[in-house]
């Protein structure tokens, strides 16, 4: 990834200060901003560390603006009241947190609409808000920075369906490129005139006009927008697959075609049930999965990727300087987790540097996710013992995380699960446990004893009481140990380096170094 990581010789951007330390990060620690679109209306507050924000506060109402839009020319009427009567909530939940100034869009639907500048002045008369009213272009821009705020190192085209509109941009070398926008959302395509024959073939030409000015040789599409992320979770029901958390969920052109013949087979409020998807999104899934198999069969992707991030998170990366953008999302996360949760702030890095020697010769990628678990390891200790384990596996596979694979959410949880426990055998997660290889199985188990030894090793610093040496060819794992720090080898950190040892397949021996 093009992202600023450290390498094995050299730490020193994994653990120099930290962003969300520094004052021009400290001003994003509590960002709120408010997306009027054509089908819902939402406030997000942003909290924590800067490269990559938790969600302090996330509320949408389905207030479907711009339904009937093509047809009349403005705004629906109820839509229009439930969205003013969002608004004043919004307004006043960010005044009781003492918000700063709130970042408010608005989209297709009040940029299109006859009465939308009528709206907009009602709105900041009623409420105080401003809403910025942006073209098609700027919305492709703003959705694709969001997919770069989780993906820095997406490369592709950012696909982003709203209610009345479906913007492209194209991600590459962490810049966003040729964008445009097109009248492809559901409830312009409801007014679409000739029935089911005249809505398909509008999508047709309509795709066939977006392909021949983006272009096609995109390997990977990233989705955007609620109706497509509701098609992937009903892809994941038909495929039965275990983790269902949407971002960075991965699919393949062909299983996914199928899954929306299956959609079209199925009964949609049964779905509906299966799925936990709302009546009013749901109501538009139809009609999104036409736009998507018509996407995948004109532009030929290697592979569909769903994001979570969009135009919100766009709106708060574009606040970000560019040394915040080129940080790692996924470790200044695990930053932040530590520097909240965890007993020992900064305790990370010294278990870091004290097992990095059984991990000699692993790749960027696989250090990348020592150093993620690392700082992570305490971070779940108020949970009660016997569920620690599967409450921290449960965190890293769950939590809002960015730059995370489904398959590296799993080997970090398994990893932090082994922190704890020794044997995954009988855990009710063994479902996921089929995301990793055997391989990748070993080595997360590996990881996990090797800080479950550490951790409890030594209290502040394990390498100031010895060091590990690694032999894989001569198969020995050496514990060196300082005349000092003798005593801290007893009965329960010896079998802890044993597990270890057993682990890596291995003879564990332990030595003196002469002070």
């Amino acid at each position: 990834m093009d992202i600023e990581t450290a390498t094995t010789d050299d730490d020193r951007l994994l653990f120099d200060r930290p962003l969300f330390e520094d004052p021009s990060a400290r001003a994003l620690d509590r960002v709120g901003v408010i997306d009027v679109g054509s089908n819902s209306v939402r406030l997000v507050v942003f909290d924590g560390a800067a490269r990559s924000p938790a969600y302090f506060y996330n509320e949408k109402v389905m207030a479907g603006l711009g339904q009937g839009l093509a047809q009349t020319g403005r705004l629906h009427q109820r839509g229009r009241e439930r969205a003013l009567a969002a608004l004043k909530r919004f307004a006043a939940l960010a005044d009781g947190m003492k918000l700063p100034p709130l970042n408010c869009v608005a989209t297709a639907a009040v940029r299109e609409a006859a009465d939308g500048a009528d709206f907009c002045a009602e709105v900041e008369n009623q409420t105080g808000l401003r809403l910025r009213v942006i073209d098609g272009r700027e919305e492709a821009r703003l959705s694709a920075q969001g997919v770069l705020l989780g993906w820095p190192e997406a490369e592709g085209l950012v696909c982003d369906i709203g209610g009345n509109s479906m913007e492209l941009a194209e991600v590459s070398g962490g810049q966003v490129g040729q964008r445009v926008t097109s009248p492809l959302g559901p409830f312009r395509l409801q007014q679409v005139a000739g029935g089911k024959k005249g809505i398909a073939k509008f999508i047709s030409e309509t795709i066939d006009g977006l392909a021949a000015e983006m272009g096609t040789g995109f390997e990977r599409i990233y989705l955007v927008g609620g109706s497509f992320r509701a098609i992937a979770r009903l892809d994941m029901e038909r495929r039965a697959y275990p983790l269902t958390v949407l971002h960075e969920y991965r699919m393949r052109p062909r299983e996914l075609l199928k899954t929306i013949a299956w959609i079209g087979e199925n009964d949609l409020s049964a779905l509906r049930a299966r799925t936990g998807t709302s009546a009013a999104r749901m109501e538009l899934v139809p009609l999104a999965s036409q736009v998507l198999k018509q996407l995948v069969r004109r532009f030929r992707p290697k592979e569909i990727d769903v994001s979570s991030y969009g135009i919100r998170e766009g709106m708060l990366y574009e606040q970000m300087s560019e040394r915040q953008r080129r940080r790692d999302p996924l470790i200044e996360a695990c930053r932040h987790a530590e520097r909240t949760m965890a007993r020992m702030p900064g305790f990370g890095k010294q278990l870091y540097q004290f097992i990095l020697p059984v991990f000699n010769g692993a790749s960027d990628d696989r250090l990348r996710m020592v150093r993620a678990a690392c700082l992570l390891h305490d971070t779940t200790w108020r949970a009660h013992p016997d569920y620690r384990a599967e409450v921290c596996f449960d965190n890293a596979t769950r939590a809002n995380l960015g730059g995370l694979s489904h398959s590296e959410r799993v080997f970090l949880g398994l990893a932090l699960l082994h922190r704890y426990k020794n044997s995954r055998a009988g855990s009710r997660l063994e479902p996921l446990f089929g995301l990793l290889t055997e391989k990748q199985l070993r080595e997360a188990e590996v990881l996990g004893k090797a800080m479950r030894f550490g951790a409890m090793f030594a209290i502040r610093s394990p390498e100031d009481a010895g060091g590990l040496v690694w032999r894989p060819k001569k198969k020995v794992l050496e514990l060196k140990l300082r005349k000092k720090a003798r005593a801290l080898f007893g009965e329960v950190a010896e079998a802890r380096f044993k597990s270890l040892a057993d682990a890596l397949g291995s003879e564990g021996k332990v030595s003196a170094i002469r002070d």
